[in-house]
């Protein structure tokens, strides 16, 4: 990808379904592979999407992910209108969670999601208001 073009890419994910966990880390995977980002670039970016799609159907009743891809980096912003963090420093602890039965059952909800996001971005934020929603912005550079 050359000059200052950037792709967006948007996508509306379901709350409690499973079956389509994945689908826009595995799109946006796609277009990166396309459009020649390097793996390990690729690899951390679909990792911290993934994450965040799972937070959307375990937690807060669906959402959106939405992602812009530039020539040296990549923004992905994971929205919903769910029932926000109450302590989000609590939720940054690896191992927290507040993962139904249900989903730990299916193997989710180990309390990584949050943290493994901050891991695999350069630069990571949330921001979260009870009653309204989360909202997470990561940056990651190659």
């Amino acid at each position: 990808m050359t000059g200052s073009k950037s792709v967006k890419m948007n996508f509306e994910v379901p709350g409690q379904n499973f079956d389509r966990a994945g689908e826009a880390s595995a799109r946006l995977k796609k277009m990166l592979q396309h459009i020649g980002v390097p793996a390990a670039a690729i690899r951390r970016i679909a990792i911290g999407t993934y994450e965040g799609e799972i937070n959307l159907i375990i937690h807060a009743g669906g959402g959106k992910v939405d992602a812009e891809i530039f020539p040296n980096h990549t923004v992905v912003i994971i929205s919903d209108t769910g029932p926000g963090i109450a302590d989000v420093k609590q939720a940054m602890q690896e191992g927290w969670s507040t993962a139904s039965e249900e989903a730990r059952a299916m193997g989710f909800g180990a309390g990584m999601g949050l943290p493994n996001m901050m891991n695999c971005s350069d630069k990571f934020d949330i921001q979260s208001k009870l009653g309204e929603g989360t909202t997470i912005t990561m940056n990651f550079d190659y």
